[in-house]
C-alpha cells in the first residue's frame, strides 16, 4: 500500500508517557495507535463504535492483531496513522494500518493488521457483515476492499 491509498488519516503527536528511557515509542503503543485509528475510522464512516454496532445487535471482536516495526518514532514526533478496510470476508473485516512521520510519507514507521469478527451481540457468534455496513465501507474507501471468496475468514 501507499499513503495515497488511505482516505482515513489520523494525526497524532507522540506523548512523553509513550516513550522509553531513550525517547523511543514503546512497542505496545503502536497497537494502541492502531486501535485509536480504528475507532476514529468508524466515526468517519458514520458508524460510532460501539453504539452504532450495538444498535444493530452486533459487535466486533479482535481475532488477530499484528504490528511490523520498521523504524522508530520518538518523543514529540508528529505522526499520521492511516487506516483502511482492506478486506471484507463473510463475517470478518481486515483493517490495515500504516504509521508515518508527518510529511515523510515515503517511509513507513510501522504497519499493523487487525482482523475483526463481526458477531451477533446476544449470541456472541460470528454473523455476516451485512450489506448496509459493506456499503458504508465501500462508499468511504478510496481503494475498494477485497471481497472475493478466496481467503475468506
Amino acid at each position: 500500500m501507499a499513503y495515497a491509498d488511505f482516505r482515513h488519516r489520523l494525526p497524532l503527536r507522540v506523548r512523553w508517557a509513550e516513550v522509553d528511557k531513550q525517547g523511543v515509542v514503546f512497542n505496545a503503543h503502536y497497537l494502541l495507535y492502531c486501535d485509536v485509528c480504528v475507532t476514529e475510522y468508524w466515526r468517519a464512516v458514520g458508524m460510532l463504535y460501539p453504539e452504532g454496532f450495538a444498535a444493530l445487535g452486533s459487535d466486533l471482536y479482535v481475532r488477530k492483531a499484528t504490528v511490523d516495526y520498521r523504524s522508530a518514532a520518538y518523543y514529540d514526533d508528529e505522526l499520521e496513522v492511516c487506516g483502511r478496510i482492506a478486506r471484507i470476508g463473510s463475517s470478518s473485516l481486515q483493517f490495515s494500518v500504516e504509521i508515518y512521520r508527518r510529511r515523510q510519507y515515503e517511509s513507513v514507521l510501522a504497519t499493523g493488521e487487525l482482523v475483526y469478527v463481526h458477531v451477533d451481540l446476544a449470541l456472541r457468534t460470528p454473523t455476516r457483515v451485512d450489506d448496509p455496513l459493506r456499503g458504508r465501507i465501500r462508499a468511504f474507501e478510496t481503494v475498494a476492499p477485497d471481497e472475493s471468496e478466496s481467503g475468506a475468514r
